[in-house]
């Protein structure tokens, strides 16, 4: 789907994301759908009186692959697909060269790598001892789902990969940028603990590994998930890993590297109890809303279909997105 461009007809492989029962606007139902593979969405309706709306409504599976011919269009209301034919995956579509990771959108940095640079940036920005003990020993423990989980289920780095690709920009601004504050401001009363930034940056986000679950159609929220969020489950890791030390982490570095994590979202209404109270929990706030928003320009200069030197309006951020050109 993702090589066809607008106006060609194809045969592909896809993922049915998304299946949404709706009305019109005379009350009459119909289905809006979602295919997906690894670098594009297709979302559009199957109206009640279509060819397919039954076959749609009894037989198709979200979750579910699918070998689809279809006619690929761009419109003012996104990318269409006129579906000429369709049937589910059959086994021997593996000689065809499927596979479910060619529908999943994943990060374009290899996995191996950026877990290995997590690792490197804890132990260069955090001395021998409990501290980088606790961070690495977490990052280790969770090696496998690190390797795959996405940063979360939608707006940004919602991908296979994505939890690396954006905890690894987080760590190494967040090094960055206490290195240079340290340097700046040696007299800080207390000084400004670069271990504690850079243990906070790598583990900021630790918690989605309860808050999340992955599905074939991407990361969806668990029970804990939608009851307590990401940012006490974090905590409770953090709090759980370091009672388990055999050489225990002191109370002050402690509560320093909680607060990071329960601030780092800063408002209330973003999910944070208190907002960044000390310097380091203020650096990693803002490296991690960095990365964040500059993920999400990035995706609307690379997915929007209007034409023009801005982009639309209706996207993640809710403004336009100057392209560039007259």
């Amino acid at each position: 789907m993702a090589d066809l461009a607008s106006g060609e007809e194809g045969d592909f492989f896809a993922l049915l994301a998304e299946k949404q029962t709706m009305l019109t606007k005379d009350g009459k139902p119909y289905y809006r759908v979602t295919f997906r593979d690894a670098r594009r969405d297709c979302s559009f309706p199957i109206w009640s009186d279509a060819p397919l709306a039954d076959v749609c409504r009894d037989q198709w599976v979200v979750g579910e692959f699918y070998k689809v011919r279809a006619l690929y269009r761009e419109t003012n209301y996104g990318p269409q697909l006129d579906i000429r034919k369709i049937r589910p995956v059959e086994p021997a579509d593996e000689a065809d060269g499927f596979s479910p990771q060619m529908c999943q959108p994943s990060s374009r940095f290899d996995t191996q790598e950026m877990f290995a640079d997590l690792v490197a940036i804890a132990e260069e920005g955090i001395d021998e001892g409990p501290l980088r003990t606790l961070t690495v020993g977490l990052l280790e423990e969770h090696r496998e789902l690190l390797l795959t989980w996405p940063a979360a289920t939608r707006n940004h780095h919602a991908f296979a990969g994505g939890y690396l690709e954006h905890v690894r920009n987080v760590s190494r601004h967040a090094y960055y940028l206490a290195q240079r504050y340290a340097e700046l401001y040696p007299d800080m009363t207390p000084p400004l603990r670069v271990d504690v930034a850079v243990a906070g940056a790598i583990l900021h986000d630790i918690g989605k590994l309860r808050e999340l679950r992955v599905t074939p159609s991407g990361g969806e929220y668990t029970a804990a998930g939608n009851l307590i969020g990401h940012i006490l489950q974090g905590r409770d890791m953090v709090r759980e890993a370091a009672a388990e030390l055999e050489e225990p982490l002191d109370e002050e570095t402690l509560l320093r590297l909680e607060h990071v994590i329960v601030s780092h979202q800063r408002l209330p209404e973003w999910g944070s109890p208190k907002p960044p109270m000390t310097p380091e929990a203020l650096i990693v706030h803002f490296a991690d809303d960095c990365d964040a928003k500059y993920q999400m320009m990035l995706t609307i200069l690379g997915d929007d279909p209007s034409e023009g030197p801005v982009t639309g309006r209706r996207n993640v951020l809710g403004q336009a997105v100057y392209r560039g050109g007259e």
